[in-house]
């Protein structure tokens, strides 16, 4: 049974993305702020680190093909990050260790950079003419601020997820 619920969060976490991102833009004294939910990178992430590094690097493959298709029309953006994103999680912590704390601030690192380089590739191609700094202030500062919040409150549940998975292939192996 606990084979089939860490793709299934994954899924559940792909659906939940855009429902979430509906909240956003919000406004505060005039200032408008965009929270940008990055859960199931975040959750990809936790796979790369506490479970597999080659798995989470192909759901992060399989995932952002499909972000790609049914979110933002440029195929290859997604398919790419993703798992390149996962590989890096996965490689960073073989010389860092794996404490719920240090994970989560992994994360965190790992979505601004993901956020900065989807900036970078959008300005780019002229899909935003947001200027660098109006993006740091109003959408990535934001963006890491939710996400991080998302993590304090389910990072434990991930990581007892997949240690639960992990427990089980364990036996299963013996």
């Amino acid at each position: 049974m606990v084979r089939f619920l860490i793709p299934s969060v994954a899924v559940l976490l792909f659906l939940l993305e855009p429902e979430f991102a509906m909240l956003s833009p919000i406004e505060i004294k005039g200032d408008i702020y965009y929270l940008v939910p990055r859960f199931l990178i975040l959750y990809l992430i936790f796979i790369s680190i506490y479970y597999s590094r080659q798995r989470a690097v192909m759901y992060g493959l399989f995932f952002g093909v499909l972000y790609d298709v049914f979110y933002i029309d440029i195929i290859g953006l997604y398919s790419v990050l993703y798992p390149l994103i996962c590989f890096l999680a996965g490689s960073i912590v073989k010389v860092i260790h794996q404490h719920l704390v240090v994970t989560t601030t992994i994360s965190v690192i790992l979505v601004a950079i993901l956020e900065f380089i989807l900036y970078q590739f959008f300005y780019l191609i002229d899909f935003t003419a947001i200027p660098l700094a109006d993006f740091l202030r109003s959408r990535l500062l934001p963006t890491i601020i939710a996400n991080a919040l998302f993590l304090m409150i389910l990072g434990w549940a991930f990581k007892y997820l997949i240690n639960a998975r992990v427990l089980q292939r364990a036996r299963e192996v013996s």
